[in-house]
């Protein structure tokens, strides 16, 4: 996978919520606000969720969500190697095929390391 589809990846996680805005603004409008309420910093920071956020991500297999959540956990300071970790934890508890899944990790981690 070319560096180029990690931000096609996430232009489409914008472009499905643009459409599903539009087309059911009541459901979204409440995941929208669900979403802000969840990661408002409370008893975990941004930071904190954010890694919890990948580590689910690589557990279901969702490049979206690894991709989405390892550039949010490195802007909300994460370090490289705690994403690393995070996704070991995410294969201790989902098995063999979320290893794969630190594939898009490690790309993700490149591509925004440079950002």
């Amino acid at each position: 996978m070319e560096y180029s589809e990690v931000e096609v990846k996430l232009k489409e996680i914008e472009e499905l919520l643009d459409k599903l805005g539009k087309e059911h603004p009541k459901e979204i409008a409440a995941f929208s606000r669900f979403l802000r309420e969840t990661l408002d910093n409370k008893a975990l920071t941004t930071r904190e969720k954010e890694l919890i956020a990948l580590a689910l991500g690589i557990a279901q297999g969702c490049e979206w969500c690894i991709y989405l959540h390892t550039k949010k956990a490195l802007e909300a300071g994460a370090k490289p190697e705690e994403l690393i970790e995070a996704g070991l934890v995410a294969v201790l508890m989902a098995g063999g095929p979320a290893l794969m899944h630190l594939i898009p990790l490690v790309k993700a981690i490149e591509k925004f390391k440079k950002e």
